[in-house]
């Protein structure tokens, strides 16, 4: 089995960001064994801005970029220190990977980033990768390792992502405020849970939080691969949920199931990688004949659009109500789309292209 699992800083850190060791140690541990069970596994791992800040003997986060950028820069290096120690314990390698928004968009470097890895597993080492966060641009970036750690399930083809957290998995509530809040166990495509939203991160010293992995969990389950959410100081927490995913039972957490009908890298790309650079509002048939998932979205059903966008690019699709219900590449421009709404093919401009976003660059999201 291969597995992508992911470990944040609220789960990594004290309360003054400086580095738990010993929840490290774990971690590696418990990876070791299930690299000694056969199975490829890598490490999303932050951690690098709290070490920083722990280094650097600062009392709080700073919440400016340029210096959370500088913080990362003097944190990844000791946050790296202490998983190369840890693993060389098990007598593995570890190989830190640093990776921006760039290696998923573009296809180049989406390939050349999954040979690397690919590689990295062949030669027995554990992959440990974070975000660049030092170099990365502001207005291009990922902001948490939920997302990242999502998109490289599907890019190495993972059975299995885990989402570590300091919580018990997602709940019909929140606990903290909430006493008649359960756990959920389980969630499936079809599950109304698959487009609800959650709060932000309990903690200072992280960027994600239950929202950030719930989107990460369903672009892992419409990737077809199975993802769960648990809590990491769980004993033998990522040996116990592969044991489960092994067995197809629930497990630990809370599981969701991998679709059946599993989103192409193109697909997953268009739906979750690529920047959206405007929005197409459409009428309500329009909008009915898109989600039979079988047509492309002609001038006549554009009530209007915004942002600025050219052909190629990536634009959402809202219906009447401005609910966004798919994402594609348009085949105009924004001037061309604006100047052809409500039109007739017939009826558009010599030269027009005859669709606003063709069905093949079309993908419909979870409602």
């Amino acid at each position: 089995m291969r597995i992508v699992a992911k470990i944040g800083s609220s789960s990594l850190t004290d309360d003054l960001g400086v580095i738990d060791r010993a929840i490290i140690a774990d971690v590696c541990r418990q990876i070791a064994r299930l690299r000694a069970d056969g199975h490829d596994v890598v490490l999303v791992t932050s951690g690098a801005v709290s070490a920083g800040v722990s280094a650097l003997g600062l009392r709080e986060r700073p919440s400016d970029m340029r210096t959370l950028q500088a913080l990362a820069a003097a944190g990844q290096s000791r946050l790296m220190e202490v998983y190369n120690s840890e693993f060389a314990s098990h007598s593995l390698v570890a190989a830190q990977v640093l990776l921006v928004p760039h290696d998923f968009i573009d296809r180049t470097q989406y390939l050349h980033a999954r040979s690397t890895l690919e590689r990295l597993l062949e030669l027995g080492c554990v992959p440990v990768v974070n975000e660049n966060d030092a170099i990365a641009n502001d207005e291009i970036r990922f902001g948490d390792n939920d997302h990242i750690s999502a998109l490289l399930s599907h890019l190495l083809r993972a059975d299995l992502l885990i989402l570590l957290t300091d919580t018990e998995g997602l709940f019909t509530a929140d606990p903290r405020t909430d006493s008649s809040a359960t756990l959920i166990t389980d969630v499936h495509e079809s599950d109304p849970l698959m487009s609800v939203s959650a709060g932000a991160t309990g903690s200072n010293r992280g960027s994600g939080g239950m929202a950030s992995k719930l989107s990460a969990a369903r672009i892992a389950s419409w990737s077809g691969i199975r993802a769960v959410i648990a809590r990491a100081t769980i004993t033998d927490v990522l040996n116990r949920v592969t044991a489960a995913a092994i067995e197809a039972s629930s497990g630990i957490g809370t599981t969701f199931h991998g679709s059946d009908r599993a989103l192409s890298s193109r697909q997953l790309w268009v739906a979750f990688a690529s920047e959206v650079q405007g929005t197409i509002s459409v009428d309500a048939g329009a909008a009915r004949a898109l989600l039979k998932g079988t047509v492309s979205l002609l001038p006549a059903g554009v009530r209007d659009v915004s942002g600025s966008f050219e052909s190629g690019q990536t634009v959402e699709i809202a219906d009447d109500r401005g609910t966004v219900i798919a994402r594609g590449l348009a085949s105009m421009s924004l001037d061309q789309a604006r100047r052809s709404m409500g039109r007739r093919t017939a009826d558009l401009d010599e030269g027009t292209p005859q669709v606003v976003v063709h069905r093949d660059d079309l993908v419909l999201l979870p409602r």
